[in-house]
């Protein structure tokens, strides 16, 4: 009769039409912008740690080599986080969640990486390296995923919560750095870019809340176009250049880059293997911690996405699906020579923003990342948006994951114990990782592991705590 009932219930999800429901029918004239505001919020920060790293390695050895590569490894970002994306939705047998997450090339090993090209000697071996235990800590955390179940009593949604609230709140100052043109920018902080990202805001604003159906629901898509049309108009009434104080000249952050766009190629095939991966422990062993940690990520960003975007906890198969994905799918991206591909938690705040969680739309998002991926045209109009129209749209989204980790904390009343976790973690956790300095003193493996950012500290000290603190007897009724 249960069985029944379940069943009874997925098909009623499946027929419910509307952007709401992960499993609910949707045109294609909706899902397709629906799907493009997820490309938009996450494509920037998709194809940054690939330069980043690249370039760190370049800068000791092979630089002429890397730079004939790097447009490859670029396309080939995409098309992997497109493809991947689509096992997570999908699912193929037990690797994949069927969870409302777009995946993407994962920011939070580039501490750890850059320390590998150092140690490595930079160039072409260390990024073999690299990628040779990519596909090792990949092939681990898919191992980590099937045994999560045994593993689920250490996150309960205290914990779990507090993960996702940490998650939201290294990503805010992310957003405002966007808000401000970029952090590298000659023109960081201008009035034009606090006013043009200010303008995204209140557009996004004004759709999400003054209006209905597709134009609240695509109201970032909506505020992204605007700030593109608004930067594109703006050099006919403002200079676009700007003079430092040595009196060099340079282009300010908000212009349109359209020769990018002309000199890019109509179609490319992308290239598999274009670094030989090495297998060196020297990379191998650090890596792996890291996909530790970046399992505790997966799991803070499914119960985020699932709390802020549909209301309920995840499930042991959802997180372990995704877990397995996150792994699975980062070995995959290292036979493209594309850094490992985790779960986006920028496009967890889109979510749970905007609470479109269906399905059919978020795999348009993934099909039109592969299509960047084979049409380089296509991507450069999408990578040449200017950092402040981001900035107007991520301030917002990011803070929703804020709210969604407090969702999941009080989700249940809220005892000593629990004020206790949340308040330790996040004082001492985020606080420590968030102010990275005062662990100078410590072995540089713990500095990897702790000192990126306030996620993974607030993890351990919560996990830590929900263990050894002991749980409150619940007050017997009269």
């Amino acid at each position: 009769m249960e069985k029944e009932k379940q069943q009874n219930g997925a098909a009623a999800e499946k027929n419910f039409f509307g952007p709401y429901n992960f499993l609910g029918k949707l045109p294609l004239g909706q899902a397709i912008p629906l799907g493009l505001q997820h490309v938009l919020a996450m494509f920037v920060g998709n194809l940054t740690p690939i330069l980043i790293i690249t370039s760190a390695c370049a800068a000791m050895s092979d630089a002429e080599q890397f730079a004939s590569i790097q447009v490859s490894l670029l396309q080939n970002a995409m098309l992997v986080a497109g493809l991947v994306t689509l096992v997570q939705l999908f699912a193929i047998g037990p690797i994949g969640g069927k969870v409302p997450i777009i995946m993407g090339t994962s920011s939070g090993f580039i501490g750890v990486f850059q320390s590998v090209a150092n140690v490595m000697g930079g160039g072409i071996l260390a990024y073999g390296a690299i990628m040779g235990a990519s596909i090792i800590g990949g092939l681990f955390e898919g191992v980590l995923g099937l045994f999560l179940k045994p593993l689920r009593r250490f996150f309960p949604a205290v914990v779990t919560g507090t993960v996702v609230l940490s998650i939201g709140l290294s990503l805010i100052s992310v957003g405002v750095a966007s808000f401000g043109g970029g952090s590298g920018a000659k023109d960081y902080g201008s009035v034009e870019n606090l006013l043009i990202a200010l303008a995204v805001l209140v557009v996004i604003l004004i759709f999400k809340h003054c209006t209905k159906g597709v134009l609240s629901y695509s109201c970032i898509l909506l505020g992204i176009i605007f700030g593109y049309i608004l930067c594109a108009v703006l050099p006919l009434f403002i200079s676009p250049t700007g003079v430092t104080a040595d009196g060099v000249e340079y282009t300010k952050a908000w212009v349109l880059n359209w020769d990018k766009v002309a000199q890019a190629s109509w179609f490319a095939v992308p290239e598999i293997l274009p670094v030989k991966p090495v297998f060196d422990m020297r990379a191998i062993a650090p890596v792996m911690i890291m996909f530790i940690v970046t399992a505790v990520e997966t799991v803070g960003d499914i119960s985020g996405v699932m709390e802020g975007g549909m209301g309920r906890e995840a499930t042991d198969k959802e997180l372990s699906g995704g877990i397995i994905c996150d792994g699975l799918g980062s070995s995959f991206a290292a036979v493209f020579g594309v850094l490992p591909n985790t779960s986006f938690s920028q496009n967890v705040g889109l979510v749970t923003m905007t609470k479109v969680v269906n399905r059919f739309a978020l795999a348009c998002g993934a099909i039109f990342l592969i299509l960047c991926g084979l049409l380089p045209k296509l991507a450069a109009i999408v990578s040449i948006m200017p950092q402040s129209v981001l900035g107007g749209a991520a301030v917002i989204m990011f803070s929703s994951i804020v709210m969604s980790g407090i969702q999941l904390i009080t989700r249940e009343p809220l005892t000593a114990r629990s004020m206790t976790i949340v308040s330790v973690a996040l004082g001492l956790g985020y606080g420590l990782g968030a102010n990275s300095a005062v662990l100078a003193g410590l072995p540089q493996a713990v500095q990897l592991v702790f000192g990126g950012s306030g996620i993974v500290p607030a993890a351990f000290v919560a996990i830590i705590l929900n263990v050894l603190l002991p749980k409150e007897k619940k007050a017997e009724n009269d």
